[in-house]
């Protein structure tokens, strides 16, 4: 069994990784890591636990775990690291930002390897370090990179996403307040998303020198999880030769559906799926891409990359199934 241990233990990916991780096979939850809550229940945080695990939050780190989530935020999974020494058997997966970019994939002797199993499977099979991507970046990225794979990527990539609340992460603020979140809509950091780097980073991996902008707009939803992400773009191909580009580059992938129809969020939420739908009008490529925030965006992802790091079948543990209702 795989003794695991999660630091940041409060926050919504900490819940979904351990909602996850109690019924994987090859897992055990060796200690869930929160100072505020040190001594109470898991469930006095994620009350969907309730009945279902007796274990209690912790103050104190195993060092010699399997493999440690780190569910903190951004910026803070390195001072973490710094302060907090793991055994050299004990593999790390950050679900934060820290170490996504290649000029900040190093750090005191660890090489992080960006964890986007679509595009570095054989990287990560190999890693002891793994950089989780982010939640837009996740959905953006699976909408694309079979485009950079062939070249196609040869204007700019206009990105309109919206996402849940839950991805502004466990404690309130103004704009996931219920009373402003509900019913209202908003953006946010257009064209300047913190996401970009990587997704840039991602698309010159596999078509270098791509010389035009993602313009992309991020939206605030009044729902809870999720993310629906339409891109357009313009491209001279047949539909039909894209979509069968992009079945070619998902056809060994579990999690990625590509479809020629209408999707709707609902399809993935609560799954570690992305479903990708393609569109063509003229000469004007229409790409929608759905994926669970939390899951896919987060820590399915993390699973699904623990799985690979130890050996075992990615979709371990992973078989989720959405509500459509």
């Amino acid at each position: 069994m795989i003794k695991v241990g999660i630091i940041g233990g409060s926050g919504y990916t900490a819940g979904e990784l351990i909602r996850i991780l109690m019924f994987h096979p090859n897992a055990t939850l060796d200690f869930v890591y929160s100072t505020t809550n040190a001594g109470k229940p898991l469930s006095i945080a994620h009350h969907d636990l309730m009945g279902d695990i007796e274990m209690n939050f912790t103050d104190q780190v195993n060092p010699n775990v399997n493999v440690v989530f780190l569910c903190l935020g951004h910026g803070k999974s390195k001072a973490f690291l710094e302060q907090n020494q793991f055994s050299n058997h004990t593999k790390i997966i950050d679900l934060g930002n820290d170490f996504r970019l290649t000029k900040d994939a190093e750090f005191d002797g660890k090489q992080f390897v960006y964890g986007l199993p679509e595009l570095n499977k054989t990287a990560i099979q190999s890693a002891n370090y793994i950089a989780n991507p982010g939640c837009f970046a996740t959905a953006i990225q699976l909408a694309l990179l079979p485009l950079a794979k062939s070249g196609l990527l040869n204007d700019d990539v206009h990105i309109n996403a919206t996402t849940g609340s839950t991805g502004a992460g466990v404690s309130p603020s103004e704009t996931t307040h219920f009373s402003w979140r509900n019913n209202n809509m908003s953006h946010y950091k257009a064209f300047e998303h913190q996401h970009l780097g990587e997704i840039n980073q991602s698309i010159q991996q596999l078509q270098a020198g791509y010389p035009n902008e993602l313009l992309f707009v991020p939206n605030r939803g009044d729902f809870a999880r999720g993310i629906f992400a339409t891109l357009y773009t313009t491209i001279e191909e047949s539909l039909e030769d894209i979509v069968a580009k992009f079945e070619a580059f998902y056809a060994e992938q579990p999690f990625v559906t590509v479809t020629t129809t209408n999707i709707n969020m609902k399809q993935v939420v609560q799954t570690n799926k992305c479903i990708i739908s393609l569109m063509k009008k003229g000469n004007r490529l229409l790409i929608t891409s759905v994926i669970d925030n939390l899951t896919k965006g987060a820590s399915g992802q993390a699973v699904q990359n623990m799985n690979l790091l130890f050996g075992l079948e990615e979709t371990t543990g992973l078989h989720l199934k959405p509500c459509g209702f």
